[in-house]
């Protein structure tokens, strides 16, 4: 009995949320078909309100929700981060749309500063904050495979990097290497995902191509992930996504300035999805213009009553 009792409660520590971090496990079901799919389910998790206390920053809030600091500040420009307001309520994003995809395994939104592990045998999704890389040193892009993970792994630095680490070619495990405890190498490249020795820069573009983690949220990941699991690194600054048969859309800000046109990018992705005959064109041109970060009901309250008839066809199936 007791060996039965190990592995679920294993189960349960993985996967169950916590008090604060929005770090557990949520169900989610992929839309099957062009149009709407009233079945499906993919926007998880839901908003909270938080009061600031004495001595928080807004890093520190974020950090305990686990949200990056770019998805706080989109919500709340006018607070500033060091100083905040004590006793002013607001608003915590712990809300998203997920990234269209019906594999298992790693989906890295990089506009969303966000990482995604689909579990989709047991239909669950977890997701955490991430760093990524300036734009001189840009995270990259495609399909790629997990290739080996290490433990207290050392840092070679890369030859570009030396001078600004005084000449040092190489930093050892410990609380000075910029990988901290753990790493996950991608296939043909140089990148990985790893932790951090400096988790304030989580939510921001701070490395030089990898992708970083909180110290307490690579530990949770790295378990799951075996060498061998996929990885879909995308460019999607705008996402639609459905729960309870209405539509929602997200919209990040396009940080790497590979847009020319954000209002006309998210009009075609709806368009190519099968669901503008369902969408309130006002309010989906409001949040392609605010940009918030945030999943917005974008759902047309009038329509013909009847079998509702996609207005396109999806140009491409999801990866």
């Amino acid at each position: 009995m007791q060996r039965l009792l190990k592995p679920f409660v294993l189960i349960l520590l993985l996967f169950l949320p916590s008090t604060l971090d929005a770090s557990g496990a949520y169900p989610y079901r992929m839309p099957e078909g062009e149009g709407i799919d009233r079945e499906a389910l993919t926007v998880i998790g839901a908003m909270r309100t938080y009061r600031i206390g004495q001595k928080d920053t807004m890093l520190d809030i974020a950090r305990a929700f686990d949200l990056g600091y770019q998805e706080l500040m989109l919500l709340h420009p006018e607070i500033d981060p060091w100083l905040p307001p004590v006793g002013k309520d607001i608003v915590i994003p712990t809300f998203w749309v997920l990234p269209l995809y019906r594999g298992e395994g790693i989906v890295i939104n990089v506009p969303e500063l966000r990482l995604y592990l689909y579990m989709p045998r047991i239909g669950l999704v977890k997701t955490y904050p991430i760093g990524i890389g300036v734009e001189d040193w840009p995270t990259p892009f495609g399909r790629f495979r997990v290739l080996e993970k290490e433990v207290n792994p050392t840092w070679d630095i890369p030859p570009s990097l030396r001078e600004k680490y005084g000449g040092l070619t190489s930093i050892p495990p410990g609380p000075g290497n910029p990988l901290g405890r753990y790493w996950i190498r991608l296939s043909n490249t140089v990148y990985g995902i790893h932790g951090t020795n400096s988790p304030w820069g989580i939510g921001r573009l701070v490395s030089h191509g990898c992708i970083r983690l909180y110290p307490e949220d690579i530990e949770k990941l790295f378990p799951l992930v075996k060498v061998g699991t996929p990885v879909l690194i995308l460019y999607e600054p705008v996402k639609y996504g459905f729960r309870e048969g209405r539509i929602y859309v997200e919209v990040h800000p396009d940080i790497y300035r590979r847009i020319p046109d954000l209002v006309a990018y998210g009009l075609d992705r709806a368009i190519s999805l099968g669901l503008m005959e369902r969408i309130d064109l006002l309010l989906l041109l409001k949040a392609l213009k605010e940009k918030k970060g945030v999943p917005l009901d974008v759902t047309k309250e009038k329509v013909r009553t009847g079998s509702v008839r996609p207005s396109a066809r999806r140009t491409q199936p999801l990866p």
